[in-house]
Order: structure tokens, then sequence, then C-alpha cells
């Protein structure tokens, strides 16, 4: 596979859950992992979390979602996963999962990143 696509968003209230899927390789043994990125109006496009052959030892969060957020990765799938517990309404984004580059580096930056996934909008309300 070398599109990523994501499952709807849609509206969630402020304290609900959400589940974002994405059909996506694995991209085993690069440099970067797969990531979920996201885009908030007027700011720059984020790491939100990634995760590396399914090693949850790998994974990181942004500080605004650490402790709501959980990626997750099904490697024989090719399966991402975002589960969003707790949203707030500072969530609301468009969404992306995106593949790493062959030689990424700042894995943290999206210019690490080659394949993105459409985007999926994620709005939420109060």
């Amino acid at each position: 596979q070398v599109t990523l696509t994501a499952s709807v968003g849609g509206s969630v209230q402020a304290g609900g859950s959400l589940k974002l899927s994405c059909i996506a390789p694995s991209y085993l043994q690069r440099p970067c992992g797969t990531a979920w990125f996201r885009h908030i109006l007027g700011k720059e496009r984020e790491r939100v979390a990634v995760i590396r052959d399914e090693d949850e030892s790998t994974i990181k969060y942004a500080d605004s979602v650490k402790g709501r957020f959980t990626i997750s990765q099904d490697v024989a799938k090719k399966g991402m996963f975002l589960q969003m517990d707790s949203v707030k309404v500072e969530d609301t984004a468009v969404y992306y999962c995106a593949g790493p580059k062959y030689r990424a580096r700042l894995c943290a930056s999206p210019d690490a990143y080659g394949v993105w996934g459409r985007g999926t909008q994620v709005t939420v309300t109060s």
C-alpha cells in the first residue's frame, strides 16, 4: 500500500470518545514510525502520536494529547489506530495518518513523512 486512508471522523461532544483508523504499510525498520498528525486551523501541522514497528516502547505523544489518546498498530492487518478519549474542543482538527520517508530524520516534523492520507475532520463540540 502506498496510499494511506483514514476513517471518517465526525463530531463528538467534549469528554467523549472517537476512534480513527488507517490502512497503511508498517514501514518496518524505517527511521521514523507511522504517525498521526493533525492540522488545527491557523496552526502548523503537528504530530499527535507515532509508533514504530508495532513496538509500544517507541510510542510518543504530543503533550497536548498525552494521557487521552492512544495509538496502536496491527502490522499483519496494516492497520493503525488512534483512540481519542476525553476529547476537548481544542482537539478539533483535520487528522492525517502518515508514512515516513525511507531516509527520514527529525521524525517529529511533517518533512519526515512522504505519504499522507487524505485527512478526516474531527470536530469536538462543547
